[in-house]
């Protein structure tokens, strides 16, 4: 079949599935409950939702490409996903079918130019690891090269045959599913799916590109040389192509193995605990993180017999898909964190604010109200704690406060889909790791850090700028002295030819300075003045109205 015939089979596949379930969420969710029926709705809920993992799951697994993305990103949302839908699509990790040798290796040497027996000195046929871009192969550095970069073992990302046309079809397929979303009011008042949609376009696309992801491996661990935590494996640039990518084997205990890691005398708790302080370290020190930390990307390494260093580190692995946190977002997303620890509702609205999560019409105080609230019941429940509250609690509160939850003016800002994407898949991992995991452990610490550099930081800024206005002082008078002398000799070169012009402005500008000066100091001594005698109190207060005049309608330009 054609590659055009298959892109549009594929494509309406795509659409088929979505259109039937959108359309049986809607009956089941909006239609009946208007007509007082909502009580079917809540008994078919689980049924209905396994029922479309195992579709979903299904048409993954057949379709590949960013379909298994989605469901990869799904099957570790432990946190909020019932356990029997993520259980279902978990195996999505693994299950992604191997293509063919013979096309991988037909590939990988049209991508070197070279037989591949020639720069390796032995090729595993049997992928280590088959994902939805591409699959990966163990093989055996040739003697040239194992000299050049110092090992032997490695690993070679290979591409999958066609995979640039299947993630064009995909995101075409994204891009029309947004529009159908888009027509529902309570969506496109809150979020641009398009826009996110063509955030998540441009980095599959960076995806596809093994060049970008290589640049990308050694930028994080430029981030993390210093940190014995995480590593990090080295890429062999002279076999490395857009397509075909040679990195060092760093294949260990998989994240998600909890006996092993048990057994390897490591704690899975401690494991959740330093993943988590590394994801936020990415985010909120480094503002370069990993996007797609799901559990074939990471491994627990233990330290080798005879080894310096900790015992374990944290090894990354597949760094197509990375994000960069921008200065404004970062700073507010660290005050989102340090309200979060301290529990501050309105300190979390203003940080939502900044981060322009809120929309310009957001009713502040009634949201401060239920954040408050939120934090006053919840702040400081792990996830395991928050299963054991009594659902009819939960639902107390969402009628309570039903009216505010609904108009919620969210909107989700650009830059925000992978930030989600990453915080997603660390809360789910660690949750994995130890089902009585509270990221409040994590976040608290690190907030009280975040807090501490940044007073340190606005100590020395201050710090700074007092050094600085005490230079100024301190030279002012030799300066003002050599002006005044060049004065006096006739030497003072003025080049402006609009000079009078100038002084003019200067001159009104002074006058309104100091009618501003007369207006504060009367208002400030009629205040004073008025607690002990009210008249001239006012009389003053009132008197300062003429200098604020001034400052306001007196002349800016002379004419």
């Amino acid at each position: 079949m054609p590659d055009a015939t298959r892109g549009r089979a594929r494509y309406r596949r795509i659409l088929r599935f979505a259109a039937r379930h959108l359309i049986v969420t809607w009956w089941y969710e909006l239609f009946l409950p208007r007509f007082g029926m909502s009580g079917i709705a809540e008994r078919t809920r689980e049924a209905r939702m396994q029922r479309l993992a195992r579709r979903f799951r299904a048409l993954a697994v057949d379709l590949g490409g960013l379909m298994i993305k989605l469901g990869q990103f799904l099957s570790t949302r432990l946190d909020v996903l019932p356990p029997e839908i993520t259980k279902e699509l978990e195996d999505l990790q693994d299950e992604v079918p191997a293509v063919p040798f013979d096309e991988i290796h037909a590939l990988a040497e049209d991508e070197l130019g070279v037989p591949l027996r020639h720069v390796y000195a032995s090729f595993d046929e049997e992928p280590v690891a088959s994902a939805s871009i591409g699959q990966a192969h163990r093989a055996r550095l040739a003697a040239t090269d194992k000299d050049a970069v110092g090992f032997t073992d490695v690993v070679v990302k290979i591409q999958r045959p066609g995979i640039g046309h299947i993630v064009e079809v995909d995101l075409s397929a994204l891009r029309r599913i947004a529009m159908w979303l888009m027509r529902i009011r309570i969506i496109h008042q809150r979020v641009d799916l398009p826009a996110l949609v063509e955030e998540f376009a441009a980095t599959s696309l960076e995806e596809i590109d093994y060049l970008h992801e290589a640049a990308n491996a050694e930028r994080f661990a430029e981030s993390f040389a210093d940190d014995a935590r995480v590593r990090v494996p080295a890429v062999v640039w002279e076999r490395t192509t857009r397509r075909v990518l040679t990195l060092e084997d760093v294949t260990a205990i998989k994240i998600t193995d909890v006996e092993g890691i048990r057994a390897a005398g490591i704690s899975p708790a401690e494991v959740a605990n330093v993943f988590a302080d590394v994801m936020l370290d990415q985010l909120f020190r480094h503002s370069f993180f990993h996007a797609d930390p799901h559990p074939g990307n990471l491994f627990v390494t233990p330290r080798a017999p005879g080894a310096e260093g900790p015992e374990w580190t944290l090894t990354f692995v597949d760094f197509g898909m990375m994000g960069e946190v921008p200065d404004r977002l970062r700073h507010a997303l660290r005050a989102v964190v340090i309200a979060a620890a301290s529990r501050d509702g309105k300190g979390m609205v203003r940080a939502m604010h900044d981060a322009g999560v809120l929309l310009p019409s957001a009713d502040t105080v009634e949201l401060e109200r239920v954040m408050t609230q939120v934090f006053s019941r919840f702040g400081g429940m792990g996830f395991a704690d928050l299963r054991r509250v009594d659902p009819r609690e939960f639902r107390d509160f969402a009628l309570e406060f039903s009216d505010v939850m609904v108009t919620m003016p969210f909107q989700l800002p650009e830059n925000f889909l992978l930030i989600i994407r990453a915080v997603s898949l660390t809360s789910g991992l660690c949750s994995s790791l130890d089902p009585a995991y509270n990221i409040w452990d994590s976040v608290e610490p690190y907030a009280q850090r975040l807090l501490r550099d940044e007073t340190t930081s606005m100590a020395r800024e201050v710090g700074r700028e007092a050094v600085e206005a005490v230079g100024v002082i301190r030279h002012m008078p030799k300066r003002l002295d050599a002006v005044l002398h060049k004065v006096e000799t006739g030497n003072l070169a003025v080049t402006t030819p609009r000079l009078e012009e100038t002084f003019s402005k200067l001159e009104l500008t002074a006058r309104r300075l100091v009618s501003a000066l007369i207006f504060c100091a009367l208002l400030v001594g009629g205040a004073r003045l008025h607690a002990d005698d009210p008249g001239q109190g006012w009389v003053l207060m009132i008197g300062s109205l003429i200098p604020l005049g001034h400052v306001i309608f007196g002349r800016r330009n002379p004419r």
